[in-house]
């Protein structure tokens, strides 16, 4: 059943709400940020603790948010995941850490192309066990087709989200995670097309995340995807400066699908 997934996204060592669309690989000088917490990742990660909000996501944009990933973790051993530079090299040591699953998307899209060999290096680094891997399949519309987005959503690979791509990777992981990069941060409303789409192809836990702007919008999601598609609001909760959703609905919308 749809449930709200709660997030902590870090930049530059800060808790903060971006608009995705904006980040960049070369610079800030174009970066439009919604929200810069003055609490450190841990408090955001005590309070899901506190509320039992299971499935939320850290993700590290950029370089310099490692060491409040971490702080993130140790206040919730085993109850979230992270993502952002995950490679083969470092997944393992990241559970380690704390997270209960690891976050993989543009160490898979090497050249912009899909590289099943680096998904099964993962996967074994993590000792060939896909309940602790969640694939990033973030992505931009182009020709009204869905194509994963890479390096914080400024490259658009080649590697189309559909029935048959997902089909590819769902045996590999426990779960997907799916950023609308052209609507992430904008709380113009989620896309429609794509959670539809989404719960027809996945047979898997799914999290969608982009433009969610109200406590309605988790109902409508439940509506499109028949209860199979989870959704992550960032930028519109009041936890997160926002004035349009307060934390305390979302808390109580999981404890009433439970």
């Amino acid at each position: 059943m749809t449930k709200f997934r709660p997030c902590i996204d870090l930049h530059a060592g800060s808790v903060k709400q971006i608009v995705g669309g904006t980040l960049s690989t070369t610079s800030d000088s174009s970066l439009k940020t919604n929200f810069t917490s003055e609490l450190p990742a841990s408090y955001y990660a005590s309070l899901y603790k506190q509320h039992n909000l299971s499935g939320a996501h850290v993700i590290m944009l950029g370089p310099g948010n490692e060491d409040a990933a971490r702080e993130a973790l140790k206040a919730w051993p085993a109850g979230m995941q992270v993502g952002g530079g995950i490679t083969e090299e470092n997944a393992a040591r990241w559970v380690e850490a704390g997270a209960e699953k690891v976050i993989i998307t543009s160490y898979l899209f090497p050249n912009s192309t899909f590289s099943l060999p680096r998904l099964e290096a993962v996967l074994r680094a993590l000792g060939n066990d896909k309940n602790k891997l969640v694939i990033d399949l973030s992505c931009r519309r182009k020709d009204n087709r869905w194509f994963v987005a890479t390096n914080k959503w400024q490259t658009v690979t080649d590697f189309e989200l559909n029935q048959d791509s997902i089909s590819l990777l769902q045996p590999h992981c426990s779960e997907f995670l799916i950023h609308a990069a052209d609507v992430e941060g904008l709380q113009r409303g989620i896309d429609h097309e794509l959670v539809t789409a989404l719960a027809s192809w996945c047979s898997i836990p799914v999290t969608y995340a982009g433009g969610g702007r109200s406590i309605e919008d988790l109902e409508l999601v439940k509506r499109l995807s028949h209860g199979k598609v989870d959704l992550t609001i960032g930028s519109a909760l009041d936890i997160f400066g926002g004035s349009a959703v307060k934390f305390e609905d979302c808390v109580k919308w999981n404890q009433a699908q439970e």
